[in-house]
C-alpha cells in the first residue's frame, strides 16, 4: 500500500508524492510515485508521463508521512437530546 508523503527539497518548494515503503536509513535515494504539487497540480519540473521520479538524498531536507484511511480513527460522539 502506497504512503503519501511530504518531500521538502532544498531551494524548492515542498511536494506531494507517493512511497511504496519507508526508505532503508542507507538508500541514497527515495523513489515515487505521482509527484505533484502540495495543491494538487503537475510539477513544471517533471514531465507528465514519468511514472516514477527518483529524488538524492542530499536534495531532501526532511520527509513528511500523512496517515492513511485505515490509520485514522474514526471517532463517534455521542449528544443528549
Amino acid at each position: 500500500m502506497a504512503i503519501t508523503v511530504i518531500i521538502h527539497i532544498m531551494n524548492a518548494d515542498a511536494i506531494m508524492a507517493e512511497i511504496e515503503e519507508i526508505p532503508d536509513p542507507t538508500s541514497n535515494f527515495l523513489i515515487c510515485t505521482n509527484a505533484r504539487a502540495r495543491d494538487g497540480k503537475n510539477l513544471v519540473y517533471i514531465e507528465r508521463d514519468a511514472t516514477r521520479v527518483i529524488f538524492p538524498w542530499h536534495r531532501i531536507s526532511f520527509v513528511e508521512t500523512l496517515p492513511s484511511e485505515e490509520d485514522q480513527v474514526q471517532v463517534e460522539s455521542f449528544f443528549r437530546d
